[in-house]
């Protein structure tokens, strides 16, 4: 079946960014001139993704509402004669058709909200994308799975080399077998090993084609690690059952953990060096700064 739909968990409480995040969500922190999760919408539309499925709690409005028209706003710009303005926010809230769920559960966990999107999801694969990072890619790192999944229509995570050793225990790691160029069959994942217990440097991290199975799995899955429900646990319930999983590489793409303070400061840098409206300005005063 043909992926339509991608489901953002977008939940969570930001607390590595406290107090920033006490009534701002995480995910709508700014990278330059968007925030962190229009660039994950966006990802998913360049894929060809039609229905995005937001999963918020309570404290997210800001989401709903940034994705939204601001006709005030809009009627505002126009009156002065601000075009290019105008049709930025005009076009957000045109990427997609928008549907939003509140988290619900007893349970704490990455694998709760993928499950409170059950309803909205259906019977039909469909693929996961965090709200609080990205990957920068051509093509697009969804798009380079979706391509993988029409090879081999198993399970599909994407996968990123993990060239510090001691960077090794921040990911889920893989046990692999080769399959094609960037795609690897998964054996198994292990969640955040020593370096000396991890089965290979290729990270399991990011973005995820899943089965609609994995609803069920999630259910009868017990509280892991913290007392939380992990979807690294589905993934290898998953695999135990028989279904395949595949890594896929990403090519020529970076990762942007936004969720984190220091790498949330290295791309905001990086994005205004390559801004084209103020690149230049920007790496003048850089160069400036005594350091």
């Amino acid at each position: 079946m043909k992926i339509n739909k991608v489901v953002i968990p977008a939940a969570g409480w930001g607390t590595r960014f406290l107090p920033a995040t006490k009534a701002m969500p995480k995910e709508m922190l700014p990278i330059v001139d968007k925030p962190v999760i229009q660039y994950v919408v966006e990802e998913a539309v360049e894929s060809g993704i039609k229905d995005v499925i937001i999963v918020t709690g309570w404290q997210k409005r800001a989401i709903e509402d940034h994705f939204d028209h601001s006709f005030e706003l809009e009627k505002h710009l126009e009156a002065q004669g601000k075009e290019k303005e105008l049709k930025q926010i005009r076009d957000i809230a045109q990427l997609a058709n928008f549907i939003y769920i509140r988290q619900k559960g007893k349970f704490y966990g990455n694998a709760v909200p993928i499950l409170s999107a059950e309803s909205a999801v259906g019977n039909e694969p469909f693929a996961v994308m965090w709200g609080d990072e990205f990957i920068g890619a051509n093509p697009p790192r969804l798009a380079q799975m979706l391509e993988a999944y029409e090879k081999h229509k198993g399970t599909i995570i994407s996968a990123v080399r993990i060239e510090s050793e001691d960077q090794l225990s921040r990911y889920g790691i893989a046990e692999t077998e080769p399959v094609e160029n960037n795609v690897f069959k998964i054996k198994r994942i292990v969640e955040k090993p020593l370096p000396s217990e991890a089965p290979s440097n290729l990270a399991t991290h990011g973005a995820y084609i899943l089965p609609p199975e994995i609803f069920g799995i999630i259910k009868g899955l017990d509280p892991g690690k913290d007392g939380e429900i992990w979807l690294v646990d589905a993934v290898n319930e998953l695999i135990k059952q028989g279904f395949p999983v595949y890594g896929c590489e990403i090519e020529n793409g970076k990762y942007y953990d936004t969720g984190n303070k220091i790498e949330y400061l290295k791309t905001v840098v990086e994005f205004a060096l390559s801004h084209p409206d103020f690149n230049g300005e920007f790496k003048k005063y850089l160069k400036n700064l005594k350091l």
